[in-house]
């Protein structure tokens, strides 16, 4: 009998009953359909709160029932189809982001080897060697939902909102994915299961000879993976401050513009869904996935049984907390700042971090002062290249008469340029045919 604490592996997948698997993919739909009605209620309290404003708070209980009334509001609006829409394509393309949304869930663990009617089984739907490639395929579908339902609609609003998704996904996914290559470096497994079973162990540092118990935590080993991970879900999600495939103040509302009714509701909840998913598979690659953080960890009986699950769901809500305040905190960016922060600086910072850790990795065999020799060269080429990298100066603006020069030919006319209009000639010619007053010098004017 295997415990109920130890993490499942590979082997522990594939021998459950049918009714058992049917369970678990309900449990998941379930806590994607759950996360989508809370998450939209939790982010209006919560803006709300940093706004000074009360909420949702009519409907139920702290207004929990305000998101099911939405629902139904939207269920019984007027469903249009627009006359030049791909009427297959039209109905399909909502359908799309919502499956991939949905299916993510299936290959993240929620928590360890449990008891479930005599049967012990993993709290996860599947696992395969591959799984957070699985993630990132699924991820990546996604954005045929937006791209299709942009073009589909036979409108020119959505089709350049689903243009711009098109670039900011693709920027994103490729800072997504390196972001990903150190985890695999550490772990040695691309298997959710696994990864989150070698955060629970923890490490030990080797540093200078010296071994030292480090965390276990990915967040904090792979720090800078961590950050461009975070930011890169973000963009990959669509949400504030990078929401450029609706920019409902630029586009109208961007790829949705012309769905109505239960398609726009679909729309919505793919979108929430993806940041749940996101959410769980930020807990799981970095966060330690089910295993208690500390101090709770002390406790013996933390990681058994199901108490993992509450684990995982707090962090979970503490980083949907996260996509919430930067909604409510950061403006939305240009759209060429947004795609410079995607290639000139997530996508640099994500390659030299895995050089550096290929590296690091690499020399933790060798003797130490071969170590030293190693970083003592990479450390003088880094000090080098800062020291001798061109600066960029900025260019000189051209002054107000050189701008004045280099107008071209047929140009409108400038007016003053130093803001003073000048007399009109018919003023001027008008003073000059006045006639002189004769008044005699210091003689009173008599009042009349």
């Amino acid at each position: 009998m295997i415990p109920l604490a130890q993490p499942p592996s590979l082997t522990d997948f594939g021998h459950d009953p049918w009714w058992l698997i049917l369970g678990k993919v309900v449990f998941a739909f379930v806590v994607a359909l759950l996360g989508t009605l809370l998450g939209v209620w939790f982010e209006r309290r919560v803006v709300g709160r940093m706004a000074v404003r009360p909420g949702p708070n009519q409907l139920g209980p702290f207004g929990l029932l305000q998101t099911l009334a939405d629902g139904l509001k939207m269920a019984f609006k007027e469903d249009i189809l627009p006359k030049a829409a791909d009427k297959v394509i039209y109905f399909i393309a909502p359908a799309i982001s919502m499956i991939c949304a949905v299916t993510m869930l299936s290959v993240i663990p929620f928590g360890p080897m449990v008891s479930i009617f005599g049967h012990q089984t993993p709290l996860q739907v599947t696992d395969v060697s591959v799984s957070v490639l699985v993630v990132l395929a699924l991820s990546s579908m996604a954005v045929y939902g937006i791209v299709l339902a942009g073009w589909a609609s036979g409108s020119t609003y959505p089709l350049l909102g689903g243009l711009r998704s098109t670039a900011q996904l693709i920027s994103y996914e490729v800072s997504l994915g390196l972001s990903i290559v150190a985890v695999f470096m550490l772990a040695g497994t691309m298997s959710t299961s696994e990864i989150v079973a070698a955060q629970g162990q923890g490490v030990t540092l080797n540093l200078f000879g010296a071994e030292l118990p480090g965390p276990g935590w990915f967040a904090l080993l792979l720090f800078p993976s961590f950050v461009v991970f975070l930011i890169s879900i973000v963009g990959e999600t669509n949400r504030p401050p990078f929401d450029m495939p609706e920019a409902e103040s630029e586009l109208v509302a961007g790829f949705m513009t012309e769905y109505s009714s239960l398609k726009f509701a679909l729309i919505m909840l793919s979108e929430y869904v993806a940041m749940v998913a996101m959410s769980a598979f930020t807990v799981t690659l970095f966060l330690g996935g089910w295993y208690a953080p500390w101090p709770i960890s002390i406790w013996s009986g933390a990681n058994s049984g199901w108490w993992p699950l509450l684990w995982f769901f707090a962090k979970v809500i503490l980083l949907v907390f996260v996509f919430v305040w930067l909604r409510g905190t950061l403006p939305r960016l240009r759209y060429d700042q947004l795609m410079r922060l995607g290639w000139k600086v997530l996508i640099p910072v994500s390659l030299v971090w895995i050089v550096f850790l290929a590296t690091w990795l690499k020399v933790q065999d060798w003797e130490r002062n071969d170590r030293l020799v190693v970083f003592g060269i990479l450390g003088g080429i880094a000090l080098i290249a800062a020291l001798f990298w061109p600066n960029r100066k900025p260019e000189q603006k051209p002054t107000v008469a050189e701008q004045v020069e280099n107008r071209p030919q047929g140009s409108f006319p400038l007016p003053p340029l130093d803001l003073q209009v000048p007399p009109s000639p018919r003023t001027r010619r008008m003073v000059a045919e006045r006639e002189p007053a004769n008044a005699p010098a210091g003689q009173d004017s008599e009042e009349v």
